[in-house]
């Protein structure tokens, strides 16, 4: 599963990188090197502007969303905190996924992630070690995504922006490279050429879809030991993301 990533670069570069046409100024992340479930994140998708009904009127949006999807049908935003990742092997037929794979795809960008291996015991409980892993030449992550909207009903008028939650999940895959030697999953990233595809709200073939998804962005990966502070949510800073002293930058292997 992917539980923490780390999203630190700013909207304009984010805009660049990912051919953006519309963001909104007032809309702000601050970096985090500790993104965890139900925290808001950056998120790439096309949708065309309300009332829009012609493709030619799709446009690339970045958006601030809320990790952890909250399908339409939900009886409350709970129900997100469960649905942080989607699996790449039942994603278009799971009925929280479904419908947003279908016509609501996004890229989550990241820095990189964590995932923990079992490192023995303490104080008579299994002990995690985190690591981080990340692209080798510090590029940008895409992951893939799907968003969802929400209707909260105590909110009365439909109009009011309270009234709509936007959520997002990531789609995971079986772990290669670097992440195979951690944990058996990892999230899914798209390579640069495969953006527009995915993006596309009238790409509908599930087929199609689904080959993207079986071509995950190409590149070596990157591992590194780091301290248990990231274990808290509540801590943040690059100093989570540097390895710890005598690790030597290796994972062993999955017990």
């Amino acid at each position: 599963m992917c539980g923490r990533f780390v999203s630190t670069r700013g909207p304009e570069e984010l805009a660049r990188h990912f051919g953006v046409t519309r963001w909104n100024p007032e809309e702000a992340l601050e970096p985090s090197w500790n993104v965890a479930p139900t925290d808001p994140v950056w998120a790439v998708l096309e949708r065309a502007p309300r009332g829009g009904r012609t493709a030619a009127g799709v446009r690339r949006e970045l958006r601030v969303l809320r990790w952890g999807l909250v399908p339409s049908w939900a009886e409350d935003v709970r129900a997100g905190a469960r649905m942080i990742n989607a699996r790449v092997e039942t994603v278009h037929e799971k009925p929280a996924f479904r419908g947003a794979f279908a016509a609501r795809r996004c890229l989550l960008p990241a820095d990189g992630f964590y995932e923990w291996q079992r490192a023995g015991t303490e104080e008579g409980r299994p002990r995690k070690q985190p690591y981080f892993i990340h692209p080798e030449d510090g590029g940008v992550m895409a992951l893939a995504g799907l968003y969802e909207y929400w209707r909260d009903a105590a909110v009365r008028d439909g109009d009011d922006p309270a009234a709509w939650l936007t959520t997002c999940t990531v789609i995971t895959t079986d772990a290669t490279d670097a992440a195979g030697r951690v944990h058996p999953r990892m999230p899914l990233a798209l390579a640069p050429e495969h953006y527009d595809a995915w993006l596309d709200p009238g790409h509908r073939d599930t087929g199609d879809l689904r080959e993207l998804l079986s071509l995950p962005a190409a590149g070596r990966l990157d591992v590194r030991r780091v301290s248990a502070a990231v274990n808290d949510v509540r801590n943040n800073g690059p100093s989570l993301v540097t390895e710890e002293a005598g690790a030597g930058g290796t994972a062993g292997t999955n017990p």
